[in-house]
């Protein structure tokens, strides 16, 4: 229960930074997508299911806030949380690199979906111009920031951890 609170807590926050600070902070006209890292993070360090149900709830709130067709995000987000989800085998506590590859390939992987569902779909075939205007600065810019936040959801991952193990 205590994972489920934290959980919409983080995507509450994480939502709201991403619409609201990082918006004044975008460079070159891109933000970081938090809710990514967030999916990503949740897939890695929980596994398959929590991916699923946190990149579901982070995909139908993009949907309902910003998307034309409601569930679009949701699916994206939620294949990225269960993708991600395969690599909880090989978690380990220590290790930095492993998400920050994960996020990065996750969010190519999101750019390229959105340019297909969202722009080759509608006859726009410049997939050069959109992949070095769009996904690889979004790309570069969530890679930095997810260094921070993964560190931040880290560490409330262990001390949910920590209050669970005391509690029993």
């Amino acid at each position: 229960m205590k994972q489920f609170i934290m959980s919409v807590i983080v995507i509450i926050v994480c939502f709201l930074l991403q619409s609201t600070v990082f918006q004044a902070l975008s460079i070159a006209g891109v933000v970081p997508n938090l809710l990514l890292i967030v999916t990503v993070a949740a897939g890695y360090m929980h596994g398959r299911t929590n991916g699923i149900y946190v990149g579901l709830a982070c995909g139908l709130l993009v949907d309902i806030c910003y998307g034309d067709i409601i569930g679009l995000f949701g699916l994206m987000y939620m294949c990225i949380g269960y993708l991600n989800g395969y690599a909880h085998k090989v978690y380990f506590r220590d290790d930095y690199t492993m998400p920050i590859i994960l996020v990065s390939v996750s969010d190519f992987l999101y750019g390229f979906f959105y340019y297909v569902f969202l722009f080759l779909l509608r006859n726009r075939l410049n997939f050069f111009f959109y992949l070095k205007r769009i996904i690889l600065p979004e790309l570069i810019y969530t890679v930095v920031v997810s260094i921070v936040l993964y560190k931040i959801l880290y560490i409330l991952n262990v001390k949910l951890e920590r209050s669970t193990y005391k509690e029993v």
